[in-house]
């Protein structure tokens, strides 16, 4: 029966943040602290999983508690990413350059089209500005693990898109590690046309899968 309760309880925790989860006025793209949160009601999500699951004798006290801490510790990460973003967009040169909070990583995209040549991975110089902005920003958040990932369309051989992806991904890579950002931060991945985020059915589509996106996870 004490099992049963306890299960109870962290059902109805569960829902109850769920429910939060789709309140579409908490969650408006209008509201500037919406990825906060968000993170949040996961991190309440997981710290009530977790409660529910200990061995505590007190389960009921476990489940909140844990739901409460967990609150806790994904608000301030999706703080923190909140934060973060609003300083990138604002120091960032070239409108072409997205800044993306999916609340628990930013999501940086860089165009190809601005960032390459043709068939070619050495960033234009006009890039080297942006990306040494974004090194300065990750010297600051030393607690931010990093994938560089290149992307392409589906136009030409696919094992050669997966060559020049990883090509152009190590070469955003290195002027993060030559502006100061330590390598052992940094993870370069070559996707070539794996990932579309668009049509390749249409020059539009294929101009936005042409990519390299600069991935920052917390690790705290």
């Amino acid at each position: 029966m004490k099992l049963l309760k306890t299960t109870t309880v962290a059902a109805v925790s569960a829902a109850l943040l769920l429910g939060a989860c789709s309140d579409s006025q908490l969650l408006s793209n209008s509201d500037p602290n919406a990825n906060t949160k968000s993170a949040a009601i996961m991190g309440g999500l997981l710290g009530a999983g977790i409660g529910a699951v200990s061995n505590s004798s007190h389960k009921t006290t476990a489940v909140l508690g844990g739901a409460a801490v967990g609150a806790l510790a994904g608000a301030a990460i999706g703080q923190s990413l909140d934060r973060q973003a609003a300083e990138l967009r604002q120091q960032l040169a070239n409108d072409g350059i997205t800044v993306v909070n999916t609340g628990d990583q930013l999501v940086l995209t860089l165009p190809t089209d601005i960032t390459f040549a043709t068939d070619s991975f050495t960033v234009r110089p006009a890039l080297r500005a942006d990306l040494n902005t974004v090194s300065q920003h990750l010297l600051r958040y030393p607690d931010m693990m990093v994938q560089v990932i290149g992307h392409t369309d589906s136009d030409g051989d696919a094992a050669y898109n997966v060559g020049l992806s990883q090509r152009r991904a190590s070469a955003v890579a290195n002027i993060l590690q030559a502006n100061g950002v330590p390598y052992t931060r940094l993870t370069t991945i070559g996707r070539g046309e794996e990932v579309p985020i668009a049509s390749n059915l249409t020059a539009e589509g294929k101009a936005r899968n042409r990519r390299v996106e600069i991935v920052m996870i917390p690790t705290k």
